[in-house]
Parts: structure tokens; C-alpha cells; sequence
């Protein structure tokens, strides 16, 4: 795909199943070498590819016999945390790094992270707000801690509103 730069029509959708391999310590449930699902759509600016991604996915759940009790589809938006780190004062070049410690909080207590996220500056009341915003489950609860014209939570919205049209919502 890259070879063929911009002789390729858009959109172009293209998925792959490529045997891949992790380089960190394996852990249980995490092995070094496994299969991945790739699934790209390329030259789509808005968010609806997303939208076709996600449908895409519940329809090989269904096609496998799986339900949504079965599946619980997680949505992430780069803008949302984007925004509220913006809302905390976190500087834009401590985003990476910010985030990157955000992740580790599925994974581990708040206490076990505080020094780093002490060192870039972000005090525990910081990451409280930001762990709250970031645990809710409604775009009602995210809309109450970003500003009224939120583009993130505009963009939040199409999505399930397109996921609704689509007709997964219970997936997500």
C-alpha cells in the first residue's frame, strides 16, 4: 500500500492477519508471538471509517456466535483526554508520556504511578479528574467536564449516533 502512495483510489479499506511479535516480558495472557486483526480505512477525514470499523468487528463477533454479553467494545478518544489534559493545564508536550502512563491505570494502582506522573508535573487531583472523565460511560458524564462547544464530544456523539444507525449500539 505505501509503494503505491497516491495511485491508489480512496477510499482504500484493507485488513491484514499478520503473525506478530511483542517485545517485553510475556505475561500470562500475553504471549510474545501472536495473530493480530488489522483494519484500516485510508482517505476518510471524518469519523464514520470509524463508525465502519466497529460495524465491521460486530459483524465477525456475530458470524462467530458471539453476542454482545459476550463482547464489550471499547471506545478511546484521543480528543476527549486531549482536551481535558488541556482543561487540567497539562502542556501539550507532556501528552505522550501522560498518556502512556494513563494506560498503565487498567493495569495498576494510582499510588504505584505517582511518582511519574509527579515528575511531569501532574498532581493527584489532576489525575483524579482525569481518570473520572476517562471511566465514565455516558457522553452525558464526559460533556459535564469539557466546554459546552467540546469537539471531542461532538465527535463522541456522531459516533454513536452512527454506531445507533448501524445498528450495534448494544456493543459498544
Amino acid at each position: 500500500v505505501m509503494a503505491k502512495k497516491g495511485g491508489l483510489p480512496l477510499p482504500l479499506k484493507w485488513y491484514s492477519i499478520p503473525q506478530c511479535w511483542r517485545y517485553e516480558r510475556m505475561t500470562r495472557g500475553r504471549r510474545r508471538e501472536h495473530y493480530q486483526w488489522n483494519m484500516d480505512i485510508w482517505g476518510v477525514d471524518g469519523i464514520e471509517a470509524e463508525a465502519e470499523l466497529l460495524s465491521a468487528m460486530v459483524m465477525f463477533f456475530k458470524n462467530v456466535g458471539l453476542t454482545a454479553d459476550d463482547v464489550g467494545i471499547k471506545v478511546n478518544s484521543r480528543n476527549v483526554i486531549g482536551e481535558v489534559l488541556t482543561e487540567l493545564g497539562v502542556p501539550e508536550e507532556k501528552f505522550a508520556a501522560t498518556c502512556v502512563l494513563v494506560d498503565k491505570l487498567e493495569k495498576v494502582p494510582l499510588d504505584a504511578i505517582q511518582g511519574e506522573l509527579e515528575e511531569l508535573g501532574l498532581e493527584r487531583s489532576m489525575i483524579e479528574k482525569l481518570t473520572e472523565v476517562l471511566t465514565n460511560t455516558s457522553i452525558e458524564s464526559i460533556s459535564a467536564v469539557l466546554p459546552d462547544d467540546s469537539k471531542a464530544v461532538q465527535e463522541l456523539t456522531k459516533l454513536f449516533d452512527l454506531c445507533n444507525a448501524y445498528g450495534i449500539e448494544d456493543w459498544i
